[in-house]
């Protein structure tokens, strides 16, 4: 690849409209008053794909990035075939995020939290060489980031709930430079990032910022930009199981762009988001017609993640009412929230992998269930042009014939851990 310039773009607050430069890693508006995602604004007002040699990088004229890492791969869209005339569609377009060689995918974390960790790492400069990066993750987004971070010699401090370290699986040892803290057993997503938070105390360690960084969106918002510069025009629907919501988002701050572009269509796709039974505090927000997440007792918040497949769906404190957020996203977009059963997903997932040829995960099991549910209630014309994010997929062909190595836990801590404790111990395991 040829040598690459920061991509230019200011920054802007979803609730105020004020523009500002991006004074390096700012995931607020320093001058906001309320809470609100802040937005890129890119030079380049069209896009312009790169060869796909430069994996995920083809789509930097979008991406906040000043700087290329190595081994990134971009999803993948095709027009579905089998499943698509199962389920009597005319227009479904499969964007693939994982490990299926035969259509292209090469990414060998099997999910498109890849997109985040290339992006968000491409945007980390000089300026902050000295800190060390910290990301909380139900799973998939820490093996990302894992797996970025030792390919590129980044320091990256990782905080996963003991019971979900099964994710953090990999085909090679992984460099020292990457560590991991748990809460321990019976600890869910929000002890992570409590933990994570607690580290964050130290000057040491930089937040990630989750989805208030606009190179986690913008890096996940590639599955939209492969999609419509595939089929040539924006998707009526997305389909698409969430967590945080971050996707979701990431996909209408791509179509608002993409109606800029001005050569992709003016319309906004429908937002089809959808949530794995039990655990459901997105859908219930949105069926009471609230903006505010509904009050969800810990106990039971914690009891409800245990018990759905798509664990990485179990977040209890998303990026849904703040503005800029989900709830805004879906009312722009005349979206829905829906829920699938863990049968349900799973029925999906030996379905997708009967048609389509490849494993994929639950996540989008659940989004796929919600699809066929839509289709079975007439819901859906037939004829319109459906994308179905497929978040993850391909483990299985991945995993074939290899070595597995796990990345263990440096430290475990209880679920309501000493502050300075987990400061001290987590600076020192990079001394």
């Amino acid at each position: 690849m040829e040598s690459f310039n920061a991509t230019r773009y200011i920054l802007h607050n979803v609730a105020t409209g004020r523009e500002f430069e991006d004074t390096g890693w700012l995931l607020d508006d320093p001058e906001g008053e309320s809470p609100s995602l802040i937005r890129a604004r890119y030079a380049h007002k069209q896009i312009h794909p790169k060869e796909d040699r430069y994996g995920l990088y083809r789509f930097a004229d979008w991406l906040p990035i000043v700087r290329m890492l190595k081994g990134s791969s971009a999803p993948v869209t095709y027009k579905s075939q089998k499943l698509a005339k199962h389920l009597g569609l005319k227009n479904l377009y499969i964007t693939f995020n994982g490990y299926y060689p035969e259509i292209g995918a090469n990414m060998p974390t099997c999910s498109f939290k890849e997109t985040e960790a290339y992006s968000v790492c491409a945007r980390l400069g000089a300026d902050h060489a000295h800190r060390i990066l910290v990301v909380a993750s139900a799973g998939n987004t820490a093996r990302a980031f894992a797996r970025v971070c030792s390919d590129n010699d980044i320091p990256l401090l990782l905080s996963v709930p003991e019971e979900n370290i099964d994710a953090l699986w990999f085909d090679a040892p992984l460099k020292p430079c990457v560590k991991l803290i748990c809460p321990q057993k019976g600890g869910d997503y929000f002890d992570a990032i409590h933990l994570s938070d607690l580290a964050l105390k130290a000057p040491i360690f930089l937040a990630e910022g989750g989805a208030k960084n606009i190179a986690r969106r913008d890096g996940m918002a590639t599955t939209v930009l492969s999609a419509v510069t595939h089929i040539g025009r924006i998707p009526d629907y997305y389909f698409q199981a969430v967590g945080s919501g971050t996707g979701a988002i990431a996909a209408w701050e791509a179509n608002q762009r993409l109606i800029e572009d001005g050569r992709f269509g003016s319309h906004k796709m429908k937002l089809m988001v959808s949530q794995n039974v039990p655990f459901t505090p997105m859908y219930a927000a949105w069926k009471a017609g609230s903006r505010a997440m509904l009050a969800y007792d810990d106990d039971q918040a914690r009891h409800d993640a245990e018990h759905i497949d798509a664990k990485v769906l179990s977040n209890r404190k998303p990026p849904y009412p703040i503005q800029g957020g989900l709830y805004d996203a879906l009312i722009d977009t005349g979206g829905e929230v829906l829920t699938a059963t863990n049968e349900e997903a799973r029925a999906a997932k030996a379905l997708f992998e009967q048609t389509e040829g490849v494993d994929i995960y639950s996540a989008p099991g659940v989004a796929l269930a919600t699809l066929i549910k839509c289709v079975e209630a007439g819901q859906i014309d037939p004829e319109k042009i459906i994308m179905l994010n497929v978040t993850g997929g391909g483990e299985k062909r991945f995993k074939m014939g290899k070595t597995l190595h796990y990345l263990q836990p440096s430290i475990v801590f209880g679920l309501d851990p000493d502050p300075v404790e987990v400061m001290n111990r987590t600076v020192a395991l990079f001394e």
